[in-house]
């Protein structure tokens, strides 16, 4: 049998799903990272968490606004944006004049 002249024996070396790298997290994972540094922003290290939860949250949706279900996405991109809006104000507070 003979394989060669542009005729391989094996036609497809790899399946249409898993053309990409899977090097690193994937967007369900970065969507739920997102949203716990989110939630956790609001209690501890507000200025650092909430941008990581904006990234994580628009990395997760595939750094699109088309809909699609990615619900954890959304959340950690809107709940990391109240958090660093939030942290935001506490340090323009605490250098007024008053203090």
């Amino acid at each position: 049998m003979m394989a060669g002249f542009g005729h391989s024996t094996r036609r497809r070396p790899r399946t249409r799903g898993r053309t990409g790298s899977r090097s690193g997290p994937d967007r369900a994972t970065l969507g739920i990272i997102g949203v716990i540094c989110a939630v956790a922003g609001f209690f501890v290290l507000h200025i650092l968490l909430g941008p990581i939860a904006i990234v994580c949250g628009w990395l997760a949706m595939g750094r699109r606004w088309d809909g699609g279900h990615r619900l954890p996405a959304l959340v950690a991109v809107v709940l990391g944006a109240i958090d660093t809006i939030l942290a935001l104000m506490w340090v323009a507070g605490a250098a007024g004049p008053g203090f």
